[in-house]
């Protein structure tokens, strides 16, 4: 998984995602045991878009979907990573949104994930991301940050989301 040899391809092989599909399938759901193998075989070095057509042909020989096969199957880090993975090929803004969420709800900041996501993001797909913010939580990044964060902080957050201060 660390190797970094994720295909970049965009083109979809849906004889390759079918295929996948059958071998998540045969090395989770259908046998005791899970060979975590293959799903970091075919998670990690598939493009999104491969990733993608792989859930869809997975979501038709199986009751459950991508995301809830891993976290039936898996468990620890292996799992969180898994978990991911599938969250950011589904939705990229939305995992991030979520991301954001979980850094600043309940008491206390969780400020290394939240300055490592809005740093991370702030030039990519910020917008994106905020508007998957007030859809699952009903209201803006900004308003989470200014309740959460104050002074210098607060407005460097602000800025680097491209909201008012």
């Amino acid at each position: 998984m660390l190797a970094g040899a994720r295909d970049e391809n965009f083109q979809v092989d849906v004889a390759k995602a079918n295929a996948d599909a059958e071998r998540l399938f045969q090395a989770g759901e259908a046998r005791w045991g899970t060979d975590e193998s293959v799903f970091n075989q075919i998670l990690a070095s598939r493009s999104f878009p491969q990733l993608r057509a792989t859930f869809q042909a997975y979501a038709k020989l199986s009751k459950y979907d991508m995301e809830h096969v891993v976290q039936k199957e898996m468990s620890g880090h292996i799992k969180e990573g898994m978990v991911a993975i599938v969250k950011c090929v589904k939705d990229k803004a939305s995992f991030f949104a979520e991301k954001l969420y979980h850094s600043m709800k309940g008491a206390g900041t969780d400020d290394n994930t939240l300055v490592r996501v809005i740093v991370s993001r702030s030039e990519v797909d910020m917008v994106n991301i905020k508007n998957a913010f007030r859809h699952q939580y009903g209201k803006t990044l900004g308003s989470f940050i200014k309740g959460d964060t104050s002074g210098h902080y607060e407005k460097l957050l602000l800025t680097l989301i491209r909201e008012d201060c």
